[in-house]
């Protein structure tokens, strides 16, 4: 192999192993079987989503892993195999590349690394299930606003109805 070949290896090799470093999360996907326009629809929802979407040649990325918390993923880089990887959002790609696997009834999950923790094909799909970072924190807020809410409402109706002194009589039982 010439220099210049070789070089240009390596700057593929640094290039996945800089991604990775800063990476939350990487999932390899087996991407065969779709089109070029649905793969440019993949591409564009990853986009979206803040994930880094590359097909790498897999003896370069193994290279790249070795010696990583991913190189357990060099167990299934054969045949095609596609790399997307969140730098903040650790389920968005799994999130995603599962929406895109259901709408277009092609392509499959290899395995993961997210957050350290290596996932093979099931855990990768189980980790799709999970909602983003913000419609979590959104659910939570809502849980924590609506008692809030209530309780504000209830504080407005006592004080229409005559501020404490309505609270009092609204509290005191009724005679018969």
């Amino acid at each position: 192999m010439s220099k210049e070949a070789w070089q240009g290896k390596q700057v593929i090799i640094d290039e996945i192993k800089e991604k990775l470093e800063k990476a939350e999360a990487a999932v390899v996907i087996d991407y065969m079987g779709i089109t070029v326009a649905q793969a440019d629809a993949m591409r564009k929802k990853l986009r979206e989503a803040d994930v880094d979407y590359t097909v790498y040649k897999n003896t370069l990325a193994k290279r790249a892993i070795e010696g990583t918390q991913y190189e357990s993923l060099g167990e299934v880089l054969e045949g095609p195999s596609a790399f997307a990887i969140s730098y903040d959002d650790a389920t968005a790609p799994a999130r995603v590349i599962n929406e895109v696997m259901e709408e277009y009834k092609k392509m499959e999950f290899k395995a993961g690394v997210i957050e350290g923790e290596f996932f093979d094909a099931e855990g990768v799909k189980q980790i799709a299930k999970i909602p983003s970072r913000d419609t979590l924190i959104a659910k939570f807020m809502g849980s924590i606003q609506s008692p809030i809410t209530n309780f504000a409402r209830v504080l407005n109706q006592i004080a229409e109805k005559g501020g404490a002194d309505g609270a009092e009589a609204a509290a005191e039982p009724a005679e018969a």
